[in-house]
């Protein structure tokens, strides 16, 4: 990372020159953090101690919540101590660590969403496979790829990105370091190319897992529609839609956050469609994914019970 030398810090935007407006961003963000890690938290600990949820989507879910408290980690305390503090500046190696982070964990939380979907496909569709599709070391196989996947991914764009000469000062219009706001600072137009030749290609592949889950969940209500109960064809789809809802949600903001044009770029746009990708995906898989299973819940009600 030849810049070093040249540029040392970044400039991250502010959410307001209003104290008043900053304080309210950090309460708004530790209520959110906070949320996290504790929804999360209950999770890992439940699927940890629980033999009940030893199978593979409570291995699914652990790996979830894994993935969740890392982009909340990864975004929300900088963004919380810059408004505390009223300050601005990352540093150049924090940038690139935070730019690193969270598209690792963004890609493999992706990809996690999309084995889930398959888990939720067998298991509907193909029930007698189940055990032959899903067994411990396909889930392990699966997983595995996901979180090497999302490294390689992640590794990439970031090599790619910050080997960019930069001479287009130092200010990102973003609240933490995302690439695309690093792209505008190069004067590379060859590396610029590049590296929008690979978020079109991770775009595409991205998309492709979109479809997938689509298909499956397609799949999925046709068979629940064949379910005689009433209160089965309920079940089934107040799990799916809020599953495909949140996916559709991630996936959309992700595109819209990486690839739109510059012209339609602001401020205020910028920062609500980062939210909405990089901090409520993650604030809401807890309760979406987890916190609405039977199991889970009284995993963590017994759990809670035997601490008090």
């Amino acid at each position: 990372m030849s810049n070093i030398s040249s540029l040392n810090q970044f400039l991250l935007l502010a959410f307001s020159e209003r104290r008043e407006l900053q304080l309210l961003h950090f309460w708004f963000f530790l209520a959110i953090s906070l949320a996290a890690l504790l929804a999360n938290g209950l999770i890992l600990s439940a699927v940890a101690c629980d033999h009940h949820l030893h199978t593979p989507m409570g291995f699914f879910l652990l790996n979830l919540s894994l993935t969740d408290l890392g982009c909340i980690c990864t975004t929300i305390p900088k963004a919380m101590h810059n408004s505390l503090w009223d300050i601005r500046t990352i540093s150049y190696h924090g940038c690139a660590a935070q730019a690193f982070l969270l598209v690792f964990f963004i890609g493999t939380e992706f990809s996690l969403l999309t084995i889930m979907c398959y888990d939720r496909y067998v298991a509907i569709c193909k029930p007698l496979h189940y055990g032959t599709l899903l067994g411990s070391r396909a889930c392990a196989h699966m997983t595995a790829a996901a979180w090497a996947t999302g490294f390689l991914n992640a590794l990439l764009h970031t090599a790619s990105t910050f080997s960019l000469p930069l001479c287009q000062g130092n200010a990102l219009g973003q609240f933490f370091c995302e690439i695309p706001h690093i792209l505008k600072l190069s004067c590379s137009h060859s590396g610029y190319l590049r590296e929008i030749g690979l978020l079109m290609f991770s775009t595409c592949l991205g998309f492709g897992c979109f479809i997938f889950i689509v298909f499956s969940y397609v799949q999925i209500f046709r068979a629940v529609l064949r379910i005689p109960s009433q209160q089965g064809q309920h079940k089934a789809f107040s799990t799916c839609l809020p599953h495909l809802a949140v996916v559709s949600l991630f996936v959309s903001t992700a595109i819209i956050a990486y690839l739109k044009a510059p012209s339609i770029s602001s401020p205020s746009l910028d920062l609500v469609v980062s939210v909405l990708y990089s901090v409520m995906p993650p604030a809401l898989n807890p309760f979406i994914y987890s916190l609405r299973n039977q199991e889970l819940k009284d995993a963590i009600r017994k759990m809670m019970t035997g601490c008090f």
